[in-house]
Formats: structure tokens, sequence, C-alpha cells
């Protein structure tokens, strides 16, 4: 940028600071005159930044934290670098010569970083604002009627001849409004109504998806109708295929199989959809009817996990079993769990005197006198209980029908995976066997995306992005699952999911409509620049690109898809050619930032010895703002550290710490998000990356002659603010104990 402006401001304590050699740093080292303000967040400072940024194209403002009064501080497209004084260096150390360095250095690097940046052009694309919905279940309908009533025009997708998914199969429903203490007629019906006599929805029934390719704003879908192939393009995608039930043949300890008048609980709802309430074995009426929880779940050899609702189904079978047979219903449960509102409705269950429940375990199921004989122990009166039932449901779970397709090959880049037959966790393909297991198992989306044909999936085979932070989005920008395919829930849930997942596509289709991507760096229009030039086709970043946005050619050169990216910086960072840049975050932009810090020399400056200079590249999603909670909870941390800020851990380049020591630099330290099984990158994989690029950093270590030490990766969690002074201090205590950088002066 050619034309940059300096604002100090001087509220919140940073008048403590020695204001006049800050103005020096900006007119001696940088030729531009700064302005001094008393408050630049008042409504006068904020008037004269937007008069003055008319003549300017980057503004730098030597303020309060990045991370505060952001749209305070956005003026048009002009470029905006913030330096920390408040929460950088008066809130959080003692003001002496060390803090006025370090808030030298801070503008040092605020100004450079404004200069080498250049001014980001959005990708600007004509787009469709047009919605897919795939499944024609309640989640589905949902979601395309909210999308049409919001106006844009949704297709619905549904595999079967007709819409309404198992919710059709019901016989009644939970309460989806309140009281929420009786069960409810089907509303799915009335549903499929209201989609089919909205015109801004195309239906498609016996319809599967051949492939979906491009982009966001530009998807194009081609379906496969009864042997018809049907083509449109779409800007956004939500994902409603819903649940599977656990396949209950791997249930046999509980009678399933073994046993005809052991079910489940779906074969039971159909049951009673049909009005009667019957033993398989001889058709007679089923009046003394056993409720087993948990069959199958929260079991490590079966589904590890809870699937929410069956509890609650299994109160409203019950009741069935009152009003159809006036018979008596036993549940066996683990835990009972009815959260939230659902409460009222197992209290009201419990006031039904045919409905009797006890906590305990199956010891047996058996065959006695033409009846089942279950056997349950561990009840909370202490003694065995035998059940002498005419049916036997079992309250199997539910799995998403992501669950055991071929989804991502990112997470295991150099083998096909498919799943084992029950649990469905992953195992190298090694067979033709294996092969015809993928075939089987079919596709949803089938996405011509390099990294994989479907959403990745997290450990049980739901889809997600950050569980934390945006559970709503998916890994892939513009496609968001809703309902029971991204995690076990009731119709109402399902519901209430819909329109989110609604909102979030249609949000998304707008935005890429801008050239701008979505969470968590909403807004964002710069995006990364391939000089291909000198690829080496080594495809480290369409491997390590954690949202697809990368698909290759048959020789390994990436081919950018610039509206699936969510800027997270992860290919700059995996990049060794270095040919990767943003507009606003480049190599020469940030080795410029990491030269401009003022290393002091001991050649010629007095007491240099004992000014260590530090760098920390902290993440901006969740090291940054721990810092920010530090400082405005009074923590201190060493003034020898410098902060700078960085997309994701992904997105430091081994280089920014090969010029930080050859620099002088005596340590770097890497702040950033947790990851492992309960991940919490923002970006993903982001934070995995970085600590698996320490290889090549103890290799440029090893080549500097320099201690392994003097690069150190740490993860925290946001909330973590009263560990992330520790950490700083004891990393500087550790490297001071080491020595300085042999090359300070050089």
């Amino acid at each position: 940028m050619e034309k940059v402006g300096v604002y100090i401001c001087t509220g919140c304590d940073i008048d403590k600071l020695d204001i006049e050699r800050l103005k020096n740093v900006a007119k001696e080292e940088f030729g531009i005159e700064p302005k001094v303000h008393p408050h630049l967040c008042s409504q006068e400072g904020v008037e004269m930044l937007k008069n003055d940024a008319a003549e300017l194209d980057a503004i730098v403002i030597a303020a309060c934290s990045p991370r505060v009064k952001t749209a305070l501080f956005t003026f048009d497209d002009k470029y905006v670098e913030r330096a920390s004084l408040r929460e950088g260096v008066v809130w959080s150390h003692d003001i002496d010569e060390h803090a006025q360095e370090l808030a030298e250095d801070y503008l040092r690097i605020a100004i450079t970083k404004a200069q080498k940046a250049e001014k980001p052009e959005p990708y600007i694309e004509e787009v469709s604002r047009d919605i897919l919905v795939v499944g024609g279940g309640v989640t589905g309908l949902t979601a395309a009627l909210e999308v049409a009533k919001a106006g844009y025009k949704a297709y619905l997708v549904e595999k079967e001849p007709e819409l309404g998914g198992w919710v059709a199969k019901y016989y009644k429903t939970l309460p989806i409004e309140p009281p929420y203490t009786r069960i409810e007629e089907n509303p799915v019906f009335k549903l499929i109504e209201e989609v089919k006599a909205n015109e801004n929805v195309e239906i498609y029934t016996s319809a599967q998806i051949d492939s979906i390719s491009g982009q966001p704003g530009m998807f194009d879908v081609v379906l496969n109708q009864n042997g018809e192939k049907v083509q449109f393009r779409v800007g956004g995608i939500v994902v409603a295929t819903g649940w599977k039930p656990y396949d209950a043949t791997a249930l046999e300890e509980l009678g399933y199989g073994k046993f005809a008048d052991v079910v489940t609980n779906l074969e039971f709802e159909e049951m009673a959809r049909e009005g009667k309430i019957i033993r398989k074995s001889d058709g007679s009426e089923a009046k003394n009817v056993v409720f087993i929880q948990c069959a199958g779940q929260r079991d490590e050899s079966h589904l590890p996990y809870c699937s929410s609702v069956c509890c609650l189904v299994s109160l409203k079978q019950a009741k069935y079993v009152r009003e159809l047979t006036d018979g008596n219903a036993f549940i066996i449960y683990k835990d009972m769990r009815t959260p939230g509102l659902w409460e009222d409705f197992y209290k009201e269950m419990q006031q039904d005197e045919g409905i009797y429940l006890t906590k305990g375990e199956i010891k047996e199921i058996k065959e006695e006198d033409g009846k089942l004989a279950v056997v349950v122990t561990n009840t909370l009166l202490g003694e065995d209980i035998t059940i002498k039932a005419d049916l036997v449901v079992l309250a199997t779970g539910m799995v998403s029908t992501l669950k055991g397709l071929y989804t991502v090959k990112e997470e295991f880049p150099d083998e096909k995976t498919v799943p084992y037959k029950h649990i469905a966790e992953p195992h190298p393909i090694k067979s033709e066997e294996d092969v015809e297991v993928i075939k089987q198992a079919g596709h949803i989306l089938n996405l011509q995306y390099r990294q994989g044909p479907e959403l990745p999936t997290l450990k049980y085979g739901f889809p997600d992005s950050n569980y934390i932070c945006f559970p709503y989005e998916s890994r892939r920008l513009g496609i968001y699952a809703a309902g029971a395919v991204r995690a076990p829930m009731g119709i109402a849930s399902c519901i209430e999911d819909a329109r989110g997942a609604a909102l979030k596509a249609i949000q998304a289709v707008e935005l890429v409509a801008e050239g701008k991507t979505t969470f968590p760096r909403t807004g964002d229009i710069d995006f990364p620049n391939f000089f291909l030039q000198r690829c080496t086709q080594c495809k480290r970043c369409t491997e390590e690109c954690p949202f697809g946005a990368l698909d290759e050619d048959e020789k390994g050169t990436p081919m950018p898809n610039p509206l699936r990216c969510r800027r997270c910086g992860v290919c700059f960072g995996a990049c060794p050619e270095r040919i990767i840049s943003f507009k606003t975050y480049s190599i020469d932009q940030m080795a410029s930032a990491i030269k401009s810090i003022h290393v002091p020399d001991p050649n010629w400056e007095e007491g240099a010895e004992e000014k260590f200079r530090f760098i920390v590249f902290a993440c901006e999603n969740d090291a940054l703002p721990a810092l920010d909670m530090a400082a405005l909870n009074g923590r201190k941390w060493s003034p020898l550290a410098r902060i700078i800020p960085v997309r994701c851990l992904g997105s430091v380049n081994t280089v920014f710490i090969a010029d930080a020591l050859s620099r002088g630099i005596d340590g770097v330290l890497l702040i950033g998000c947790k990851y492992g099984e309960d991940y919490q990158c923002h970006f993903i994989r982001g934070s995995e990356l970085a600590n698996r690029r320490m290889e090549n950093v103890a290799e440029t270590l090893e080549r500097l002659m320099l201690e392994k030490e003097r690069v150190q990766v740490v993860e925290i969690s946001i909330n973590e603010w009263d560990k992330v002074t520790e950490i700083i201090d004891n990393f500087v205590s550790q490297i001071m104990e080491i020595g300085a950088n042999p090359y300070k002066g050089f």
C-alpha cells in the first residue's frame, strides 16, 4: 500500500507510554507523520478517520486489540492494520523501557504489514441463489419450506417414491409444542401438503444424485430420476438424509433374530400404525410388553453414544400399549434421559398406572411356557427380577446415513477406507470384498472433490466442522447438514435444525455472491493466489486443505476453487516453494514484519546482551482471545515477547521461523488451538499440521546449529487465559537459560 496513515490513541492508559517516541518511529523510520487522538473510538475520532480514509490506501490504528471495535474501525474497502497497545502493552505489562520498546515494535510491525499489503479484490462470479435440499423427511421438508418462504427456490430430492422419510411410518409422534405432555398426531403429512403447494419448491422423488461439481454459488447437480438425467445449478446445499436404525442382527444376546417376539422400536411403531400390538409368533394380542433401553447403545461393542430420543420414544410407545391393548408396559433403562421440556412428558407417563419403569441390566432373555422371560439384574431394589412378556421391544439407536460411506480421502490420504460391518469404523481396503462394500454403500452427494465424495465425518459418522463454535457448519463451504444425519435428535429438534441449516445456506449464497467467505473469517474477500509456474506438484496443499477448496489435475497441480475457501491459510503454510499468497497475508508481508522487529545488536548497543527477543505466533481464534482476556484480568507476561497474530497455526510457513532465527530472535513460540479426538481448531486440522511441520523446523534448527528448544508449539483453549501468560513466561525463562541466539548482530 502506498498511502498509509498512522493513528495513535492515548486513551485507556495508553498515554502512560512515551507517545513522542512512538511518533518518532512512524516519522523517522517510515516517513509517516502520525496523528494522535485521545479517544480514536469516540465519534470525533471515528469521523477524523473516515475523513482521512478517502485519501489513504491503508490505515494503521495503534490503540486497542484488533479483536475489539472491528465494525467501528472498518472503512469501506480500506486495509486496516491494528497495533495492540492497550491489551498488548499497557494492560499486560509494567510500564518501563521494555514495555516502551514492545510498543514501538508493535507499531513497526503494523506499519510494515500495512505497507506490504495489497488491495484484495473479491472473486466475483455470476452465482445461483437456489438451494438444493437432499432428503424428503421432516428435516428436508422443513428446510425446503423455509427456503421457499424466504423467497428462494428449493430443489427437494428424495430417493424414495414418496416424501416423509421414517416419520411417515410413525403412528404418532412426541410433542413438538406445549404442553409437551401428550403424544400427538403425525405432523409430516400436513408438512408434505404445504411443500407440494409451494411454487418455490421443485420436488424430485425416486431420484439420486449422480454428481455435484463446482463450488458454492455454482454447484452443478446431476440427478438420476428413474433412469433419466436431470441437471440444474444451485448455490447452496442442505443435507437432510436423516438416519438409519442400528443393525439389530448384531444384538443376538438380546434375543433379536432368535425369538420371533423380540422386535425393534421401528418394527413396533409400524405395528402400532396398523392399529394392533401383536405377537409375531402367533398373531395374538400382546398384553405385556417389555421395552429395553440402550439396545446396542452406550456400548463400545456397538454404538458407544446415546441416541438422544430413545427413552422418549419408549415412553411414547408404552402409551401405545395402554391405548391400543389396555395392557402393561415395562421399561428397563440404564438412565432415563428426557432433557429440557420433555421432562414434563416423562412425568406425565409416570402417572399411568400401567407403565412400569426400573433401572437395570438385562441378564437373560429366554422362553418359558410360550412367553418370553426377561431377567433383569442390578435393579434399583438390588434384587434380580423376571418379567413375563408377550413382546420385547429393543430401543435400537440412530446411525447417521453417512456412516459407512467412503466420505473423505483427507483422513487417510494414502488409501481409501471402508467400514466394518457393525461398528463402521474405517479400515484400509484390502480385498475385492471391501471394494464391493463401497459399491453397496451407495452415495448421497457424490461430490466431485479431490478430497472425497461426501461430507467429512467425525468419529461416529456424523458430519461437523467445529462442534463447539459452529456446529451447523460442515467442512464443505455452502453445504450444511441438518437433522439426524448431523446428530441423533427427535422431530422437534429436526425442525429447528432444518430452519437453522436453511438460513445458513441462504447466508452462504449471499456471501459468495459478493466473493466473501463464512465462518470463522466471515466477510473476508481475500483468497489465496497460486504462482503455478514454480509449483513442484508436491500435493501438500491439496492434501492438507481442510475444506476441499483444492482439486488437482493428473500431474498433481492444484486447481483452486476460491468460493470453497475459508481463508485459513493452511495451504499457504504448507507450501515449501512459497508460491501461495494472499493480498493481505503474504510471505513478503510476514517476513518483512518479522524483520521490522528491533533486535538489539550486542556489537553496537550497550546492555543488548540482556535484551532477549521472542516471537509468539498466536492463533487469532483461541490464543489471541486468551491473551486479551488475560490482559483484561490484569495478568502480565514478559515484555520481551512480541505477539504476532496469525489466521491459524496451520498458516505459519516454516520460512517465518527461519527468518526470525536468522534475524537474531532468541526463540519462537507457536500457540494455537487444541487438536485430537475432541478437536476445537477452528480450521479443523491447522493446529495438528503445525505440530507435524515441526519436523521440518527441527531440520532447519539443526542446519543453523541451534537448539531445538528455541521453537516450541503449545496448545490452549480460548478459556485458558489464566495459563497463557505462564506459558509465555516459562518459554522465555527456558530460552534465557540456554542463552542468546548466536546470530544476533549478523
